[in-house]
């Protein structure tokens, strides 16, 4: 049986792989977080919860679950790969055998852009299974599965809508990827230097707790506006949702679903 060499790193669809399992877990928070972004009324997470559980039943917390399966299949996937290889290509070009945090930062920032490129599609089936629920009956998609979503955008919408939300969507994968690394060596370093935590598992948990706040914070706004272009029937652009976001509901609904998010995140 062929084994994997000593210090050789696992192959990068392992990444997407434990991605897809992970979802089938904390699928309902990503429902929920859906949901949140685009009621225009204001709602906590627990309610939102506990609402769409009572009315359509507890296992209805993991509809859209294919599409969110299908999408860690393709971002996720992408995101390691890229990163990975960006990685491999600039330390050859470079001739240093580990990554500064600089060029670790560049590297998951580029992976996470054209990561968010090839994923929109799925994340479009996604956010409109997930925020379907939250929708007047007419409105709805009803998309049954992420397959019969892909093929009915395609068919009755044209693929242009595949790209819907593609800027907000980039921009919020760039955050997500890089505002983790640099909050993360910061905190890392301020515990070592400033208290009397060892460099074990506790200061680990404590700086990735400080990193994933920081990158669910960061991302929030993009997250909220690429959320309500890509559930929305019609096209709108990122300002036009931003000037009726703020004048319906104030500047701080570009901060719904932080909880769900959040606790996905940490």
């Amino acid at each position: 049986m062929a084994t994997q060499k000593k210090g050789s790193k696992p192959p990068f669809w392992l990444g997407g792989a434990a991605a897809s399992m992970a979802v089938c877990f904390t699928h309902p928070l990503d429902q929920t977080k859906y949901r949140m972004q685009v009621l225009q009324t204001r709602t906590t997470m627990l309610s939102t919860l506990y609402k769409f559980a009572v009315r359509d039943g507890f296992i209805s917390l993991w509809s859209g679950l294919s599409a969110s399966i299908l999408r860690q299949s393709t971002y996720s996937t992408a995101r390691f790969g890229l990163y990975n290889f960006l990685s491999r290509q600039l330390q050859q070009h470079s001739g240093i055998s580990k990554s500064s945090t600089a060029s670790t930062i560049v590297c998951a920032g580029v992976a996470g852009g054209l990561a968010g490129m090839v994923g929109n599609p799925t994340e479009v089936v996604l956010v409109r299974m997930c925020a379907d629920a939250a929708k007047p009956p007419a409105e709805r998609f009803l998309y049954p599965d992420a397959a019969t979503g892909l093929y009915r955008i395609w068919r009755d919408e044209g693929v242009k809508v595949f790209g819907r939300g593609l800027s907000a969507n980039v921009v919020r994968s760039v955050l997500m990827n890089v505002s983790q690394i640099a909050p993360y060596a910061a905190a890392k370093r301020a515990l070592l230097a400033r208290t009397t935590l060892q460099d074990d598992i506790r200061t680990h948990a404590l700086a990735s707790l400080f990193a994933g706040t920081v990158a669910t914070t960061a991302c929030a706004p993009a997250d909220v506006l690429k959320s309500r272009i890509q559930s929305a029937a019609k096209g709108s652009s990122v300002m036009q949702v931003i000037r009726e976001g703020i004048r319906h509901e104030g500047p701080w609904f570009l901060m719904k679903g932080w909880t769900p998010a959040w606790l996905r995140l940490t």
